[in-house]
């Protein structure tokens, strides 16, 4: 399989420009927009960043120590793929981190600020399914029309480049032609669905020739797609993509998440950084750049420089005894 293409330096005066420029790599991102301000904080209404899934923020939405909470939450709302509005205060309550204030929103302790209150719009952005067509023949271009009305970014197979790490699914629609390096290239990369459009007859002997293991041979779907008494191209693309989004890798967690029973293995997926508790002032970070210390065989980080500082001149007196 392939990877996206390398990453393009970022501009952080132009956030909207950046973002169309993440969706146009496939990077996945949040964007983080300041809709309530309470002064003396530094951020205004209006102000914004995107977040990328190693934590790194561009663009501005407060100092360092707000940063450090955009940061994490951002995080957190790229693994379940759902926006959120955080609200940060220098309140003493919630202590010790994250409360859910209510559906939807979290509210963050951050002793750092200044004693002004942010309200940020956190907003995930997942590149689109990547979903592969081979052929041309009305079947295809239906399959590659409907699942891009879907929201999928659908693209003919192209050898060459072969698969993305995040393609979920493929269909050889070709009636014969070049199938084979298509359904192998699917089948050995984990592509979580692949269907084959032919004749129970013809995919069987497609299936024979491929010389596959057992396992590998199920996985590939054919005839593809559910059984609906289709009859025109496009009704038999409407019974494929059934079966895709059936199939479809969602994000953990939510009540939609794909079943743990699913024969299908999911799809590859970017990795989102972790998070850890600053041990200064116990507040939920993004455990990604430079703000870090080892101290005895154990990584910690921080929030901003003067719980670094505070944490490096005595660690004893912010660690269990």
């Amino acid at each position: 399989m392939t990877v996206a293409a390398p990453p393009s330096p970022l501009a952080p005066d132009d956030v909207p420009a950046t973002a169309e420029r993440l969706r146009a790599e496939r990077r996945p991102f949040v964007l983080a927009t300041v809709v309530r301000a309470e002064r003396p904080t530094s951020a205004k209404p209006g102000d914004s960043a995107v977040v990328l899934d190693d934590g790194t923020v561009v663009g501005f939405v407060g100092g360092e120590c707000a940063e450090a909470s955009v940061a994490a939450q951002a995080l957190a709302a790229l693994r379940s793929d759902e926006p959120v509005l955080l609200r940060i205060t220098p309140d003493a309550e919630p202590a010790g981190g994250v409360a859910l204030a209510e559906a939807g929103a979290v509210t963050v302790h951050n002793p750092c600020l200044s004693g002004g209150r942010l309200e940020i719009f956190l907003e995930p952005a997942l590149p689109p399914p990547a979903l592969v067509v081979h052929g041309d023949a009305p079947i295809a271009r239906a399959v590659r029309e409907l699942a891009a009305w879907l929201g999928y970014a659908a693209a003919a197979w192209d050898p060459d480049a072969g698969l993305l790490d995040d393609t979920v699914a493929v269909v050889a629609a070709s009636h014969g032609g070049g199938e084979g390096e298509v359904l192998r290239a699917a089948v050995r990369a984990g592509v979580p669905y692949v269907g084959l459009v032919a004749s129970p007859r013809r995919g069987a002997a497609v299936l024979d020739a491929l010389e596959l293991a057992p396992d590998e041979r199920a996985r590939i779907d054919t005839p593809a797609g559910v059984d609906i008494a289709a009859a025109t191209p496009r009704e038999v693309a409407l019974s494929i993509m059934t079966s895709v989004v059936a199939r479809r890798p969602r994000a953990s967690g939510g009540d939609d998440a794909q079943p743990a029973s699913s024969p299908v293995p999911p799809a590859a997926t970017a990795p989102v950084a972790a998070t850890a508790l600053d041990p200064v002032c116990g507040m939920a970070v993004a455990a990604t750049g430079t703000r870090h210390l080892d101290h005895e065989g154990t990584r910690y980080w921080f929030c901003g420089a003067g719980c670094e500082q505070a944490f490096r001149a005595d660690p004893a007196s912010f660690l269990p005894s």
